[in-house]
């Protein structure tokens, strides 16, 4: 059997068959957790129910807390609660803490019987930590070594602890009461003199996050330092747990998630889940409330239109480049404005550089309506030189007045969309939340208001 050739369906297919399943799971053990995930999470509960003991224990727990939240939530209401606790012992303890959180009042009460006295401890303190927080993403799967040791003591404590302590990405130094002082690698800890201190090897300066540090503060600072796993501190400077860099991965992912739901428009659930996993009432919630606003606020162009209904009825060629108007400004709003929200979610920029920000922008925007607007003039010309120009004003005249306005509303756009981020961060809200729809219907609102301000000035 060639796992490498097997497809998902294939992988179900010998795992239903009994007499091909043993020779499917040794070749699945060796297979990485997610990719494991994914073919076990195709298959119906009842099988599921029979296959997944067959693992490693160490790869079941792994394999588990891969699957989506939904699909492990199923697999816990339709097992027995005995059974599952063997599988719940075996995840890693932020995993454990997260599913645990899901779980209703009731089920945490049935559940807890049959854990362990340690998994329930563990469990029930990390649960108290806000998902949100460096308190409810972290492990407490590390590896300590306590001050006084030498290399040699703490490499004999370590190899006592590893079948419990699976997470070996650094060691961490630590008083008798539990106050991190520094941390090492494992390589640094081999490679030492058997006789020498681990005080004398270990590194004194390191980042670490507190128990309330939100979880995307958290992840950059694995990002900045570069650290496959940042420590987690109490008030005390006692180390509570730590935060792996896959964590902060799905953290990342999930903000990014967040955002761009944000952006569009639509409003973030209380989980990310995929497009599959959520309903066609769940994606209605998330898109109607935002649509419905901005589609009361839309009519106000529609009577700004009509306020001008003379304007356009003595000059029809207006009529015909209001959509270029309304498009180029809504764009070049909606860019200043992803622009401006990416350096601030990077920490490039902050409200304290507001007018340094809007002065950039604004040369930014004159450089781009210069551009535009002479892209423009020349179109107007080419495109409409058989129109019925009224009013004693010649072709070149419209076209100049036109390309004016699209200059007047780019530059405005852009300033729209690099200034209210800044302003809504200023006040406390979430910068993505203003823009694009919100700010392509301003600038709609504000382009229309420009260009017949400057038709009625050139024109009439």
């Amino acid at each position: 059997m060639d796992g490498q050739k097997n497809t998902t369906g294939e992988w179900k297919s010998q795992l239903i068959r009994g007499e091909t399943r043993r020779q499917a799971i040794r070749e699945l053990e060796k297979h990485p957790e997610a990719e494991l995930a994914e073919i076990l999470q195709s298959i119906d509960i009842e099988l599921l129910v029979d296959v997944l003991p067959l693992f490693s224990a160490e790869k079941q727990g792994l394999v588990f807390a891969a699957f989506d939240m939904t699909n492990r939530l199923h697999l816990f209401r339709r097992v027995s609660k005995k059974w599952f606790a063997s599988l719940f012992e075996q995840m890693p303890s932020d995993s454990r803490a997260d599913i645990f959180q899901h779980f209703s009042t009731q089920e945490r009460v049935n559940l807890l019987p049959y854990l362990s006295k340690s998994t329930r401890e563990d469990v029930l303190r990390l649960s108290t930590y806000p998902h949100d927080t460096a308190g409810g993403i972290m492990s407490t799967n590390f590896a300590i070594i306590k001050e006084k040791q030498t290399c040699e003591q703490a490499i004999q404590e370590i190899r006592k602890e590893v079948p419990r302590e699976k997470m070996l990405y650094h060691l961490y130094v630590v008083d008798e009461d539990m106050h991190l002082i520094g941390y090492m690698s494992l390589k640094d800890l081999v490679i030492a003199e058997p006789n020498e201190l681990v005080t004398a090897i270990m590194q004194t300066e390191f980042a670490t996050a507190s128990l309330d540090e939100d979880r995307e503060s958290v992840a950059k600072k694995i990002e900045k330092y570069d650290t496959i796993a940042l420590p987690v501190v109490n008030e005390n400077n006692q180390l509570m747990g730590i935060v792996h860099h896959d964590d902060a991965i799905e953290v990342i992912r999930a903000e990014q998630t967040e955002d761009m739901e944000k952006f569009m428009g639509i409003i973030p659930g209380d989980e990310v889940l995929n497009y599959n996993q959520t309903t066609v009432l769940g994606h209605f919630r998330k898109r109607v409330i935002w649509l419905a606003i901005l589609t009361v606020v839309g009519f106000v162009s529609g009577m700004i239109i009509q306020r001008y209904e003379d304007a356009l009825s003595a000059l029809m060629i207006l009529a015909l480049y209001i959509p270029m108007i309304a498009d180029t400004g809504g764009n070049s709003g909606s860019q200043a404005a992803t622009v401006v929200i990416r350096a601030m979610a990077l920490g490039q920029v902050n409200i304290n550089n507001w007018m340094a920000i809007l002065f950039k922008e604004m040369r930014i925007s004159a450089l781009l309506a210069a551009v535009l607007a002479l892209i423009a003039f020349f179109l107007i010309l080419i495109l409409s030189w058989e129109s019925d120009t009224t009013l004693n004003h010649s072709l070149g005249f419209i076209a100049f007045g036109i390309s004016a306005a699209l200059a007047f509303q780019i530059i405005t756009s852009t300033i729209i969309g690099a200034g209210l981020p800044l302003l809504v961060n200023r006040f406390g809200g979430d910068p993505a939340v203003a823009a694009s729809p919100a700010i392509t219907t301003i600038v709609d609102i504000s382009g229309l208001l420009i260009y017949f301000g400057v038709a009625t000035l050139l024109f009439f």
